[in-house]
């Protein structure tokens, strides 16, 4: 063998092995949501349990977890899932109903009322529709989450309409806001993570949140009483477990079904934590000193009645469509 055929075998033997472990090597996925990872909050714990079924699954794919807002703000996760610069996340889909108006829909006051009903909207023609319009914007759903949310005040206790009238109130989308100042309360907009600070300032007075971020960001320590979700839930939030579509169409058919897979299991997991989410917050407000009652049925229709005639009007008039989709919301028995 000459010199310079005896370097090429060299060379070629060295570059094999490297090769072999390069494609060996497993292709990271960025997952990002606003909710503390170390709090045992269910919405992280759905996506630990993409990923470490993900990592069971063995299709030389890794998710690597980004918890409180650590590698994007709340609202500016959906932007970098159509971007495709984030792959995964845990995210509040009425967060980006200022591009997609049909998302409010997903936190509609009234539209849900108890978690079995959550349950069964996942499978109605309303959820085709908000799904249609997910992927149509370059998203992909792996998971279905609901969560029932509260009211808690600084003040007060929060029942019918007039006990919110004058207090500065923080709601998580514009159908709930437009129910609140149609019952003469004063608004602040901010996400879930902002609240605790917000009440600790003097900015707000009371908040809705869900029963999971109700718990995680500690709010026991501001308020004097918390309107919890009972039979009568006037706030019912989506908050699912996305893919940019642009990741998605990266990887093949194997990886692909993984995640779906996966994103079952996390899925599963939260339908049996929903209702303990809300059982949990009542605990720790209750522990905390904290008053903790519910809405009556004429309390709930009062509420009711006020979103018909401010939110859910809205919706119908802006919204192409808005009045079928709320209707086929309310036709799932």
């Amino acid at each position: 063998m000459t010199p310079f055929r005896a370097a090429i075998f060299v060379t070629t033997v060295m570059i094999v092995p490297f090769i072999a472990g390069a494609t060996a090597q497993a292709e990271t996925l960025k997952a990002s949501h606003q909710w503390p990872g170390d709090k045992g909050d269910a919405r992280d714990e759905m996506v630990q349990i993409l990923a470490k079924e993900v990592e069971k699954a063995d299709v030389g794919l890794d998710i690597r977890i980004y918890p409180g807002a650590s590698l994007y703000k709340p609202k500016e996760q959906w932007g970098a899932l159509t971007k495709g610069t984030l792959d995964i996340s845990a995210f509040p889909l009425d967060y980006a109903s200022g591009r997609h108006p049909e998302f409010s829909a997903t936190l509609m006051p009234g539209l849900v009322r108890n978690h079995e009903r959550a349950n069964r909207l996942n499978s109605s023609e309303f959820m085709q529709d908000i799904k249609k319009s997910i992927n149509d914007a370059g998203v992909v759903v792996l998971a279905d989450a609901w969560l029932a949310g509260a009211f808690a005040s600084k003040q007060n206790c929060i029942t019918n309409p007039d006990s919110i009238k004058g207090q500065v109130t923080r709601a998580a989308g514009p159908a709930f806001e437009e129910m609140l100042a149609g019952a003469g309360a004063s608004l602040a907009s901010m996400p879930s993570s902002e609240i605790y600070t917000g009440m600790q300032t003097g900015v707000l007075d009371a908040a809705n949140t869900s029963s999971g971020s109700f718990v995680s960001y500690r709010l026991y320590e501001q308020v004097k009483c918390l309107t919890a979700p009972g039979e009568n839930a006037l706030w019912f939030m989506y908050e699912p477990i996305l893919m940019s579509k642009r990741s998605w169409d990266k990887l093949n058919k194997e990886q692909q079904d993984a995640l779906m897979a996966a994103g079952k299991k996390a899925e599963e997991y939260f339908i049996g934590q929903a209702k303990n989410l809300d059982d949990k917050m009542i605990e720790a407000f209750k522990k905390a000193d904290v008053e903790v009652v519910s809405m009556s049925p004429e309390d709930y229709q009062a509420w009711l009645a006020i979103a018909q005639d401010t939110s859910y009007k809205t919706f119908a008039e802006k919204v192409p469509n808005g009045n079928v989709l709320i209707e086929k919301a309310l036709a799932v028995e």
